[in-house]
């Protein structure tokens, strides 16, 4: 998730890009740069970091010119540097290129345009756009018949933005795939470009959406539409009303409601890229460097995380297990290394983290490498310390989480797992081509499915509305949505401030009965798996000391219709990828009962997004 602005008019583009970046700087703060057409040439300026340090360079670099784009990125291929920064350019320099999202089939591109003499000064996906536009504005007039040449040869989802001195005055944009919005805002006598409307909305309210497949073409008085297969095209203008506020919240109440809804995008984000599509194989990039004589001895695997990724972790250990057949163990890594951990010969140690800054994540992983461990982790931010201190790297391309409780990022986790352990299976020989193409079909659908768990929302909002005022709440989960049920917990404590506890249901004999009364909403996990019967015996357990139950079931299960107080439905998936859309409804919950309460959502008291002391 990248910031993309552009402008085309009468006034100074420099300080109009700046100023968008700086509303947009919340999809990305790894790197910024602009570039503007200035006496028939492109001016290019780019930093590493937050905007600021962009800014320090623009002050001293006075350009005019009418005509730019601008980026604020979210790394996914290549580090967080200047070298790796938006806009890239062509061999000339004459031409431009920013990019949110990913280029899949890059690296195929790149080998032909190298051999042609090409020169490459970054290592993103991008660049080999830059490239292949060079080449075609060789041999067509418009930058519009250029990129119309260009772009469906790229797979993958993604939005662009060109502009060329070549055709000077004109930006062109295209949105591939559902990834990556591109709104065009109407002006008098001027026009826009931005990824979201708060980078617009100081200028014109007055807007077109491009929707997949689509490109727009930008100049100072006009605006046109094609598709990618060049035809041409009318596009509705539309009336934003939203404040800036809410527009960077794309018009949610809060950020974390926007990032939940945002779950379907995230996880078709981080599936782009690693199923190859000839063997039905599992590959990640060249982060991951563990060759097949390692992963065929891997005695054992330790997780170590923290809180919510920690379940995420638990999830993995089902997984890994399941189709793998690794032994795995879980670790909060608070306590690994206080324990005086034994690490074994070739053993992988994962860290599983959002922001790559827990401090107790860290030091777990510095313990486990000083006695010999392989460390692998799954992280959001590249660049991030666990991707520098580990050997291999598993990015989750969920895009940057503003709210303090992870929802999205949660959900890539659950996704990656799930296909490392896939990956793990098939170097390992232990899974037949079969089930594992079965399985992978299973996780492209989960996009759907979760944005269909999504529309239940308004069911999900009246229940919040109705137990609001409990003081404890109990999850029950069995088997792979065990870490569901702590995970649902753990989001109503830090968000709503009910105390709230997450078990295995089978240990309700063993002390958490005791809880059970009229005043206790107990939410069960109830899917139709191969735990079914014995979550249902524990809902029994639960009616029988006249608690108010709550049912997470799915939506064509029939025998579980009076067996509950209230009922959440959501479709049926593979069993392993069932806490993907498990959580889903109790993010909700969580969400909605704090926001009755009035509680600060997206910053709950005492909390931090990265806990980066002990």
């Amino acid at each position: 998730m990248c910031g993309i602005v552009g402008y085309v008019g009468p006034r100074e583009a420099l300080p109009l890009l700046m100023n968008g970046l700086r509303r947009l700087e919340y999809r990305g703060y790894d790197s910024a740069g602009v570039a503007v057409q200035q006496n028939g040439a492109l001016e290019v300026m780019r930093a590493e970091g937050k905007l600021d340090n962009l800014a320090t360079i623009v002050a001293t670099h006075p350009t005019q010119g009418h005509t730019g784009i601008g980026h604020t990125r979210w790394a996914t291929h290549g580090r967080p540097n200047e070298q790796n920064a938006h806009p890239h350019v062509d061999c000339g320099g004459v031409t431009a290129v920013i990019h949110n999202g990913i280029i899949e089939n890059f690296e195929s591109l790149k080998a032909p345009l190298l051999a042609r003499g090409h020169r490459f000064t970054s290592e993103t996906d991008t660049e080999v756009a830059v490239h292949l536009l060079e080449e075609e504005l060789e041999k067509r007039q418009s930058l519009e018949d250029a990129a119309l040449a260009v772009l469906p040869r790229l797979e993958g989802a993604a939005a662009l933005a060109f502009i060329s001195v070549r055709d000077p005055g004109k930006i062109v944009a295209a949105r591939i795939s559902n990834a990556g919005g591109v709104i065009v805002g109407y002006g008098n006598g001027e026009n826009f470009l931005a990824s979201d409307a708060p980078a617009l909305l100081e200028h014109t309210r007055r807007v077109s959406f491009l929707d997949h497949g689509e490109i727009a073409v930008v100049t100072q008085d006009a605006v046109s539409f094609r598709k990618l297969t060049g035809e041409r095209i009318d596009k509705k203008i539309e009336e934003i009303s939203w404040d800036p506020i809410a527009a960077a919240k794309s018009g949610y109440k809060h950020f974390l409601l926007k990032e939940i809804h945002e779950q379907p995008r995230a996880i078709s984000d981080t599936l782009l890229g690693r199923v190859e599509r000839s063997t039905g194989r599992v590959v990640f990039d060249d982060n991951v460097k563990m060759d097949d004589a390692f992963v065929r001895a891997i005695p054992r695997i330790s997780f170590v995380a923290c809180g919510t990724a920690s379940y995420a972790g638990l999830v993995g250990k089902y997984l890994i297990e399941r189709l793998a057949r690794i032994p795995c163990d879980v670790e909060i890594a608070s306590e690994y290394r206080y324990r005086e951990p034994v690490v074994s010969p070739g053993q992988l140690v994962v860290s599983v983290t959002q922001s790559g800054e827990t401090v107790d994540t860290l030091a777990a992983m510095e313990e486990a490498k000083r006695q010999g461990a392989r460390l692998l982790t799954f992280v959001n931010v590249v660049g991030s310390q666990a991707s520098r201190v580990a050997d291999d790297v598993v990015y989750l391309h969920a895009g940057p989480e503003i709210s303090v409780a992870s929802t999205k990022a949660y959900a890539a986790m659950l996704v990656d797992l799930y296909l490392f352990a896939i990956y793990l299976a098939q170097r390992r020989g232990v899974i037949d081509p079969e089930r594992s193409r079965k399985l992978l079909a299973e996780a492209f659908h989960l996009p759907t499915l979760v944005d269909a768990v999504l529309q239940e929302e308004p069911k999900v909002k009246a229940l919040a509305y109705r137990y609001y005022s409990a003081h404890n709440f109990l999850f029950l989960g069995r088997g792979v949505n065990y870490p569901t049920a702590l995970e649902g917990a753990l989001k109503l404590k830090e968000l709503s401030y009910i105390h709230a506890e997450g078990t295995a249901s089978g240990e309700m004999k063993h002390g958490t009965n005791a809880l059970i009364n009229e005043e206790l909403p107990v939410v069960a996990i109830a899917l139709r798996d191969s735990v079914y019967k014995k979550i249902r015996s524990n809902m029994e357990e639960v009616r029988a000391r006249a608690g108010v139950l709550i049912a997470l079931a799915n939506d064509d299960d029939d025998e579980i219709n009076g067996k509950a107080d209230d009922i959440i439905r959501i479709p049926r998936t593979e069993e392993l990828l069932s806490p993907v859309l498990a959580v889903v409804p109790l993010q909700l919950l969580a969400y909605h009962i704090a926001d009755r309460r009035g509680n600060d959502v997206d910053q709950p008291r005492n909390l931090a997004k990265a806990v980066t002391v002990e």
